[in-house]
């Protein structure tokens, strides 16, 4: 039996608004046919751009999707504000950029597949009510229409475009010659669309009414509001008035506010402080039709444009979280790659540790270096704080120390350093808690602890010593002095160090992990080595938790010498 093909997927209509750098824009519709993007005048699409690589990128239709991909361009391919490393799907109202800040953008959109059936529909009602109603009923229709097709819109095209469509079904309600749309930019207003009645753009100078006259009216008025002036008044010494010289019958402004939860006439109506920008229409021929109904269809466009304004708004808060996420996420991967990847797990010295951050980077970092054949230097470090800027410290720290110092006064030399150096830049504000060892072959430690969590020091017999604060951390004070501590050590004698994210480890009850139960565990491991110790206290953390989230980083270092 013979059977039919696979239907190919259906492909949802998508088309690319193209901004220059001048500002200007043009709209291209995307089809079947592979589309070449770059300078070189054979593009499909030609960016006349010197910087713009010849063929730069290319947008081809995959499975029913539009994959854009970067040429091995010079500057690169961006998709909002991340470079491209390999081909990428397009998502509705996508940005794509050249690798230049003033250059061509590219809007990616897709149209719902319905929007050519509402616009029949509309057609159709327009048409129907006109024959009905005359040309009032004909008006409302449109203007319902219009709304629809707003709304429709909202999700389909550029937001340029849809508050385009807002300017023009005002001006079509009210029978305006002029509409602006102005937002608000600090404590300015811009015009964002500037169209005259018929559809052609205007220029933003073309407003000449003060956006000072505007601020003062939308500060005394929050509802929906009209101005009326004689074309024969003067305007003497108001300078309220001056707008008369304009020559303009009729002013209308309708205020978009930012969307809050509640009914429409609650909204219009809310505080100046949380209006975004307003509708702006005059007329210099005919008073604008301000009838009731009129007046109501003009607040739910005025609720379009503020619902699209927000939606706005919040897909860029979400970019730049996802920007941040992304970043944080390669910062994480660059400092875990920091960490030592092997410890040495065989010879006279051996060690077993890990660091888990509570947020993507963390302030913990600890790391093992061979300074001779016969000796090792070790260091675990905790910034003070969390987050970024801990990470930033933490790195700082670990570049410091890869100048492993061996003996006592090396060792006190380097911690001056190292905390004239952090005290002089943060003032004190950051510090850190930090271990520093070095351990011979012959069994000869030294060692200084900067107001570190105390270090437990296991015997090969099961007696414990602590490892007490010799000094501040470093950064806190510039005068600060770093004694060093000298012990002889046995074979198998264990050096456990921590930092205070494993003892403030907390379960889902509210208690902490605490230090008794390290060295209770500490105690009964007769007979493990280093990583087996480090492979159970950290199961014991884990156990306790039961994956709840910590608020701070957890590292553990254990050290070995046989």
């Amino acid at each position: 039996m013979e059977t039919s093909p696979p239907e190919a997927p259906e492909l949802v209509p998508a088309g690319l608004s193209i901004i220059n750098p001048s500002g200007q824009r043009n709209r291209l519709t995307l089809g079947t046919d592979i589309i070449h993007i770059g300078r070189q005048a054979d593009n499909q699409l030609v960016l006349r751009d010197n910087r713009v690589s010849r063929v730069h990128a290319c947008i081809r239709l995959v499975d029913g999707q539009y994959v854009v991909e970067d040429l091995e361009s010079r500057h690169g391919l961006f998709v909002n504000g991340i470079r491209l490393e390999a081909p990428h799907t397009l998502a509705n109202a996508d940005i794509v950029t050249f690798g230049f800040p003033d250059g061509y953008q590219l809007i990616f959109s897709t149209a719902d597949p319905g929007l050519a059936k509402l616009a029949d529909k509309v057609s159709g009602q327009m048409a129907e009510s006109s024959r009905e109603s005359g040309p009032a009923g004909g008006n409302l229709a449109k203007l319902r229409a219009l709304v629809e097709v707003a709304r429709t819109l909202q999700g389909a095209f550029s937001i340029q475009e849809v508050l385009e469509s807002v300017v023009d079904a005002a001006l079509a309600v009210t029978r305006s010659h002029r509409g602006f749309l102005l937002l608000k930019s600090g404590d300015e207003l811009e015009v964002r669309v500037a169209r005259d009645h018929c559809g052609f753009p205007l220029d933003e100078d073309d407003l000449n009414v003060p956006t000072r006259l505007i601020h003062q009216a939308l500060q005394g008025r929050k509802s929906l509001f009209s101005m009326h002036f004689d074309p024969n008044m003067e305007g003497g010494s108001s300078p309220d008035l001056s707008v008369a010289r304009l020559d303009l019958r009729s002013v209308v402004c309708v205020p978009l506010v930012r969307v809050r939860t509640g009914n429409m006439n609650e909204t219009i109506q809310g505080a100046f402080t949380e209006t975004v920008g307003l509708i702006y229409l005059d007329s210099r021929v005919d008073m604008a039709d301000l009838s009731t109904g009129n007046r109501e269809l003009l607040q739910t466009l005025a609720m379009e444009a503020s619902t699209i304004l927000e939606n706005a708004r919040l897909l860029e808060e979400q970019r730049g979280k996802q920007r941040m996420e992304e970043e944080l996420n390669i910062a994480r991967g660059i400092q875990t790659s920091l960490l030592p990847r092997q410890l040495p797990s065989s010879g006279w010295f051996r060690a077993a540790g890990s660091s888990i951050s509570s947020q993507q980077v963390g302030g913990d970092y600890y790391d093992v270096l061979p300074v001779r054949t016969d000796c090792w230097a070790v260091v675990v470090a905790d910034v003070s704080g969390k987050g970024v800027s801990s990470a930033l410290l933490a790195g700082l720290l670990q570049g410091a120390f890869l100048a492993a110092a061996d003996q006592p006064d090396q060792i006190e030399k380097l911690l001056s350093r190292v905390n004239s150096y952090l005290h002089q830049r943060t003032d004190g504000e950051k510090y850190a808690t930090l271990f520093y060892a070095s351990l011979f072959s012959a069994g000869t430690l030294h060692w200084s602890n900067a107001g570190h969590c105390t270090p437990i020091l296991l015997h090969a017999d099961g007696s414990l010593e602590h490892l007490q604060a010799t000094s501040l951390p470093v950064g806190m004070l510039d005068f600060a002095r770093f004694s060093v501590e000298t012990k002889q050590l046995l074979p198998h004698d264990k050096i456990v160090i921590f930092s205070d994210g494993l003892t403030e480890a907390h379960n889902a009850a509210g208690e902490f992990f605490e230090a008794r139960r390290i060295l209770d565990l500490v105690r009964n491991s007769q007979g493990q080595d280093c990583q087996q110790l480090h492979a159970s206290l950290m199961e014991a953390v884990r156990r306790f938790t039961s994956g709840m989230p910590q608020a701070d980083d957890m590292t553990l270092l254990i050290v070995e010498y046989t």
